[in-house]
C-alpha cells in the first residue's frame, strides 16, 4: 500500500512539474501598431487596456497586461510582473526581472516579436520600426521624458525609446539597449517617432 501511495505521488509529482515545464504561452510582445495618437496613449491605463486588447485578438487570455512605460509616478519594471516571460514563438525573453535588465535577457530582432509573432522592422529594413516607447533609464526606472506620462501626441513632448533590434548608430550599449537608446525629437506624433525610426510602439509583459 505504501509502494502503491509513493508511485501515485511521484506521478503527480512528475505531473505537476510537466505542467511548469510546459507554461510557455506568450507572455511578452511587442505592440503591433500604435493605437493611433502617438505618445498620447492614455496614460498607463489606455496603453495596458491596447496591451490587453492586442493580446486578446491574437487569442492569449486569461493573463493582466501591463505596458513597459515609465511615468513620474511608476517605473516600468516594477509593473510587468516577476517572469518569466515568453514570446508568441515560445521563446523565453528573460527569466525574472534582474535578468531582463541584464546582458542575460534574450531580446534580439528575432525574439522580439509582436503579439501575431511577426518579426519588428529593425535598422537596415525599410521603413525602419526599431524604435520602442518606453521613457525609461536602463535598469527599468523612470527617465524625464514620458511624452507627458504617455497623454500627450502632438508636436510637443519627448520619449525615451529602446531599440527592439539591439542595433543603433555604434556599438556602444546605449545604442544597443533595448529599453534607453536616446530620446525622440520633433514632438510625439506617429510622425515624429517615424523621424528617427519608431512608429510608436512598445513593449506588452504579462503581469501574472
Amino acid at each position: 500500500m505504501r509502494r502503491r501511495f509513493a508511485y501515485i505521488a511521484a506521478a503527480l509529482a512528475f505531473s505537476a512539474v510537466g505542467v511548469h515545464a510546459q507554461d510557455t504561452a506568450m507572455s511578452f510582445f511587442v505592440t503591433s501598431v500604435n493605437p493611433g495618437k502617438g505618445g498620447d496613449l492614455g496614460g498607463l491605463a489606455g496603453a495596458d487596456a491596447y496591451c490587453n486588447t492586442l493580446a486578446t485578438a491574437a487569442g492569449s487570455t486569461g493573463k493582466t497586461w501591463k505596458a513597459y512605460l515609465s511615468t513620474d509616478a511608476e517605473n516600468a519594471k516594477d509593473r510587468i510582473g516577476s517572469g518569466p516571460w515568453y514570446n508568441a514563438k515560445g521563446e523565453k525573453i528573460a527569466d525574472d526581472v534582474a535578468s531582463l535588465h541584464s546582458d542575460k535577457n534574450n531580446l534580439t530582432k528575432q525574439t522580439a516579436l509582436n503579439e501575431k509573432g511577426e518579426i519588428i522592422n529593425g535598422r537596415g529594413d525599410t521603413p525602419n520600426r526599431h524604435d520602442m516607447l518606453t521613457g525609461s533609464k536602463a535598469d527599468g526606472t523612470a527617465a524625464p521624458e514620458t511624452c507627458g506620462n504617455w497623454t500627450m501626441g502632438g508636436a510637443e513632448g519627448v520619449a525615451i525609446v529602446g531599440h527592439s533590434d539591439r542595433t543603433g548608430l555604434d556599438d556602444s550599449a546605449q545604442a544597443k539597449s533595448w529599453n534607453s537608446s536616446h530620446p525622440t525629437r520633433g514632438g510625439c506624433t506617429v510622425k515624429a517617432f517615424n523621424g528617427t525610426g519608431g512608429d510608436g510602439l512598445f513593449y506588452c509583459f504579462a503581469a501574472n
